[in-house]
């Protein structure tokens, strides 16, 4: 199975055709898609002028959406790998393991629960908002709008996985995303306000 750096090389190659080329930058989503395959997908697309749909795509719209992807990637890549080393050190001087951690393989890290209401920025600096304020004491808001607004989820049916519960908190009512839980303060996580329909879809 291909990885994220040879996708994107075959993104690159000038002697691809179109539709491999899109193909290749579909696929590097599988890897990495901060939003969530399909949001992801669309915002690059509006982002870089690129339709959806469309198998011809411009090679440099595919090429410049690619750059945005790996910049984004490269912002998280590095808040793992210190995220790593500050758990070394916390395991040496016998800190419990958190209850919490991002659990990788191209899951989605900023989760849209509406593929078409998305932060504004690019990857790049909706990602760098994140890190910041999880490398900050929580708070009370949204770490990437500022919104005050945060509607809750039901609550996962018997047998999801904890992992991702433990990581998803609440929705954003201004750029839409499922707020990571470690990005907020208890008084929030201990009083909801707002409690989205079962209904609500995912990304």
């Amino acid at each position: 199975m291909a990885g994220f750096r040879s996708l994107a090389y075959q993104v690159r190659d000038a002697r691809n055709d179109r539709a491999l080329r899109r193909h290749s930058l579909r696929r590097c989503l599988e890897r990495f898609a901060p939003y969530g395959h399909r949001a992801t997908w669309w915002h690059l697309c509006d982002r870089h002028g690129i339709a959806p749909e469309d198998r011809g795509a411009d090679p440099l719209r595919l090429v410049a959406a690619l750059e945005e992807l790996e910049d984004a990637r490269a912002v998280w890549l590095e808040y793992e790998r210190q995220f790593a080393a500050r758990r070394r050190r916390e395991k040496h001087d016998g800190v419990r393991r958190p209850e919490w951690a991002w659990g990788g393989s191209g899951d989605a890290v900023v989760r849209c629960v509406d593929p078409g209401v998305r932060p504004d920025g690019t990857l790049g600096e909706v990602l760098r908002r994140l890190v910041k304020a999880l490398e900050s004491e929580p708070g009370t808001a949204c770490p990437v709008c500022g919104e005050q607004e945060l509607r809750w989820p039901p609550a996962p049916a018997h047998g999801a996985w904890a992992g991702a519960w433990a990581w998803d908190g609440p929705v954003c009512g201004g750029c839409g995303i499922v707020v990571p839980r470690p990005a907020l303060a208890d008084t929030v996580l201990a009083h909801p306000a707002v409690v989205l329909p079962a209904s609500a879809g995912a990304a």
